[in-house]
């Protein structure tokens, strides 16, 4: 019907001028807002080589740090694999020819913060931990200390220091006796998600001159499970043990800034503690390891690696190096 009365043109009016605002908000709206980097906290460098599994005497200014954040439910769980349109593999083609190139086995982990995914790189059995296994009785104190709501005592925390900064045997052995050996170590990674690491079940081993802790073995996906307690909320650790555990990671002596700090620039946050053991007299296999998290220039991951067979302890060392500055380029 032609026309209209005044009443019938003003609601259809109405209904234009509403419908023109709904497709101009729509056309304003953008997509959303891309999260800010992470920012870069404390320099560190890939350094020289470290030493035997023995007690380190290296003096250096302690760094104090405090940090906050939102606590959460649990441990966050890795993604299964990449999907497609996601991260590039950093342990892919160049890295396992690379790899291959190189006496010894080694096995490899990354998890990328941003995305949660994880790659792997070689097979094989689980690896002595060295003196990685450090930061599983670092994790096991703060955890017992937690359930109690017991704040670390003064010797317990220059223990603590000793053991991660300086790599000191000693410090681990009076720690490791302290949380209740292999039995409380292996309850605490059944919490955390460990599935393939075995404390040692000896101290004084028969014909092994080094602590039986040592001969913990282990697997990187194991490692990055720990390292993961360390950079995400979760029930075990509270904020400000995580906070205290990454500050000490990140003070190691200089002469220990090698291994997962291998290519990374001084001005990346790296947290990190590597693990290096004569396996025979000859002291030509050497069970060479590192682990840790890297955080700078838009990068934010855990790595580990683990090497056995390696016929010098600096050729472990370079190994890890190489293989982690190819991780940090490949991240980008």
């Amino acid at each position: 019907m032609p026309g209209g009365t005044p009443a019938l043109l003003a609601v259809v009016g109405v209904g234009l001028l509403i419908a023109a605002g709904i497709v101009a908000v729509l056309t304003l709206r953008g997509s959303g807002a891309q999260q800010p980097a992470r920012s870069a906290a404390l320099a560190t460098e890939s350094g020289s080589s470290g030493e035997p599994l023995t007690t380190a005497s290296s003096a250096k200014a302690r760094s104090a740090k405090a940090s906050s954040a939102t606590a959460g439910s649990g441990i966050p769980r890795p993604a299964a694999s990449a999907a497609p349109g996601m991260q590039h593999d950093p342990l892919g083609a160049a890295a396992a020819s690379y790899v291959s190139a190189r006496a010894g086995v080694i096995l490899a982990a990354v998890y990328d913060l941003h995305t949660g995914q994880t790659w792997q790189l070689g097979q094989g059995q689980p690896q002595d931990a060295a003196s990685v296994v450090k930061l599983d009785v670092l994790e096991t104190l703060l955890a017992e200390r937690g359930r109690t709501g017991t704040e670390l005592s003064a010797s317990d925390q220059s223990l603590a220091e000793q053991m991660i900064e300086d790599s000191d045997n000693d410090a681990a052995t009076s720690l490791w006796d302290e949380v209740g050996g292999a039995s409380s170590i292996r309850s605490f990674n059944s919490a955390a998600g460990l599935a393939d690491t075995a404390p040692s079940s000896c101290l004084n081993c028969p014909g092994f001159p080094w602590p039986g802790w040592g001969l913990t073995t282990t697997v990187p996906r194991d490692q990055l499970a720990l390292l993961r307690a360390l950079v995400k909320p979760n029930p075990l650790l509270t904020d400000a043990e995580r906070s205290y555990a990454l500050a000490l990671m990140e003070n190691v002596t200089p002469d220990q800034r090698w291994g997962v700090s291998g290519g990374v620039p001084a001005q990346a946050t790296v947290a990190l503690k590597n693990g290096w053991l004569p396996l025979n007299d000859a002291d030509n296999d050497w069970q060479i390891n590192s682990v840790g998290w890297i955080s700078g220039s838009g990068r934010d991951y855990l790595m580990a690696v683990l090497s056995t067979g390696n016929p010098t302890e600096q050729y472990g060392i370079d190994t890890i190096n190489e293989l982690a500055a190819m991780v940090w380029q490949d991240m980008a």
